[in-house]
């Protein structure tokens, strides 16, 4: 056997069976050979691809309607939906109130959430390949980095969620774990048992990072079952221990009165669907698995509904600490941890064993996967959803720092409402894109095709959205620097403008990207039909049909018995 060199390595080649084995060359350098052992099998290097990131295939679109049903109870009945409502509680607004501000604001996400997600169950790829139509090729990236950092942060505030579920559960089992000694830094914001749990928490969820996305549906199938009747259980046990005829229970009042009480609700509204302005922009994720066009209108209904549930459970329960305790208990963890006594531990335990399998699914659905999907788009050579969802476990755990956030209400709330500032506009370009300037008509394997009509020009930027999405979010940075920084002092029509800013956001990014389109077209872009993965096939099928047709008719070719003569 001879060896034939070429300039990447040698091909040992036999006689008989000519190109049989490549070897990879003796001065390769360790880095080169460790990227050559993690490649992921089938990349497609032409389009920059791998299996995740290619258009669902129709056999793995398993999600139907009742599956967004699932999803859409799991996630909201956490215990983070307890903690948003009674976060207004405790910033003055009664439960009526807070009620009200949570449900306008699931009402006006859903239609965003909805709105956004016929994208992906019309294409079946991602937020990261739906980007590079309205943004361009290379632009979409700053978007997709975007996304993806406040999917990692928002992950490491889920991790801490669910860490408080596992103290719980170790609370309760073992009362003597109350009395550990904490070794933690006084300023750590973080003692010695949390940090337990949080390991603990971490070391449990990370091996379900490996499951597929569309083989999820038995975990949210379990949370939406047990997820409210834990609520029904919190919120009867306080109506029983307070008295259903203890008036303070549901008499309290909204403390603030006029001008103030009105920015207060709007500051509400926005930090709450500033929650999930992360799920408005990403919903393509997930939304690309749906097996019928139409399975996630649902969510208009869905979302609201268990938003105002879960809403009154939350208030009625942090209503019910301030009267049992003196204080307002905003988190249901905290909550269930005054139950001290033999029965009260055991049916913490349960709630909080049963609030964690929540947090689990919560964290691995709408963060984890998400961020990994960014990740996989960034470097689909080497990152898959999988190992995206290990990276991102890894670094929103521990390199960022959950605690120092969750310290107070306030402080949640400024987190939620922070990051809408560039998610609201980012989803407004992304709507007016798909909705007004190409009319819901792409062509899925151009937006592949770094050289093609996504493009728009040598910069791989479509200067229309670069300027609309600035549009967007620059005004209301001098709103948002001060809840930050709480040193610097800015006029109150600032303020009050960052208080709507994510309806301000969303809606000139939408109609400033519409405007410069409709006066600035970009031709190369505009198609008659949209070209999805379905259609693409359905199409090639029906020409091969039609020009075999038209041989035949000419008499170039003959059908014989299924044989060609």
């Amino acid at each position: 056997m001879e060896s034939q060199k070429v300039d990447e390595g040698s091909y040992d080649v036999e006689p008989e069976q000519g190109l049989h084995e490549y070897s990879a060359p003796t001065n390769q350098s360790a880095w080169r050979k460790f990227l050559s052992k993690i490649e992921l099998n089938g990349v497609d290097e032409v389009r920059h691809s791998n299996l995740d990131l290619d258009p669902v295939p129709p056999e793995r679109r398993t999600w139907r309607t009742h599956n967004y049903v699932m999803y859409w109870i799991s996630d909201n009945m956490s215990p983070s939906g307890f903690r948003n409502a009674a976060s207004l509680i405790e910033i003055g607004l009664s439960w009526r109130d807070a009620l009200v501000c949570i449900t306008v604001a699931q009402i006006i996400i859903a239609g965003v959430i909805v709105l956004n997600g016929v994208f992906g169950s019309t294409y079946h790829v991602s937020f990261s390949i739906q980007s590079r139509a309205a943004f361009g090729m290379y632009f979409s990236y700053l978007m997709i980095i975007m996304r993806m950092i406040v999917g990692i942060f928002w992950y490491g505030i889920q991790t801490y969620t669910g860490a408080e579920c596992v103290r719980s559960i170790l609370y309760a089992i073992f009362p003597q774990f109350r009395r550990v000694k904490n070794t933690m830094a006084a300023n750590a914001n973080i003692d010695t048992q949390m940090m337990t749990a949080y390991v603990i928490y971490f070391i449990l969820i990370l091996p379900l990072h490996l499951v597929p996305v569309h083989k999820l549906k038995w975990l949210f199938t379990v949370k939406s079952i047990s997820t409210p009747a834990i609520g029904i259980a919190l919120v009867g046990w306080t109506a029983h221990a307070v008295g259903m005829s203890n008036t303070s229970l549901w008499n309290q009042k909204t403390t603030l009165s006029g001008a103030t009480f009105s920015w207060t609700f709007l500051s509400g509204l926005y930090s709450n669907i500033g929650s999930w302005s992360t799920l408005a922009v990403n919903v393509p994720d997930f939304t690309r698995y749906a097996k019928s066009n139409k399975s996630a209108y649902i969510t208009l209904f869905v979302l609201p509904a268990t938003g105002c549930l879960i809403s009154f459970f939350g208030v009625v329960t942090a209503s019910g600490s301030k009267i049992l305790w003196g204080s307002v208990l905003w988190d249901p963890l905290e909550f269930i941890d005054m139950w001290t006594s033999h029965g009260g531990r055991a049916a913490a335990f349960f709630i909080a064993f049963f609030f964690l399998i929540s947090q689990v699914g919560v964290n691995i659905a709408a963060n984890s996967i998400s961020a990994a999907n960014d990740l996989n788009c960034l470097f689909p050579k080497y990152i898959n959803i999988r190992r995206g969802q290990i990276i991102v476990a890894f670094i929103g755990s521990w390199a960022l720092t959950p605690w120092n956030i969750l310290t107070s209400a306030p402080a949640f709330l400024n987190f939620m409402s922070g990051y809408s500032v560039w998610l609201g506009p980012l989803v407004g370009v992304l709507l007016s894109d798909f909705y007004l300037v190409h009319r819901q008509k792409y062509d899925i394997w151009e937006m592949y095709d770094f050289n093609g009509i996504y493009r728009y020009n040598k910069w791989g930027t479509n200067w229309r959205a670069f300027v609309a999405f600035f549009c967007g979010w620059v005004p209301l940075l001098p709103g948002f620097i001060p809840t930050v920084n709480s040193k610097v002092t800015v006029p109150t029509g600032v303020t009050h403008l960052y208080n709507v800013g994510y309806f301000y956001g969303v809606l000139s990014a939408f109609f400033v990207h519409w405007l410069l389109s409709y006066f600035f077209p970009a031709h190369q872009t505009m198609i008659d039909r949209a070209i999805t993965p379905d259609t693409e096939v359905l199409h090639g099928a029906d020409e091969e049909i039609d020009q075999e047709s038209e041989d035949i008719a000419s008499g170039e070719k003959i059908i014989v018995d299924g044989s060609k003569i």
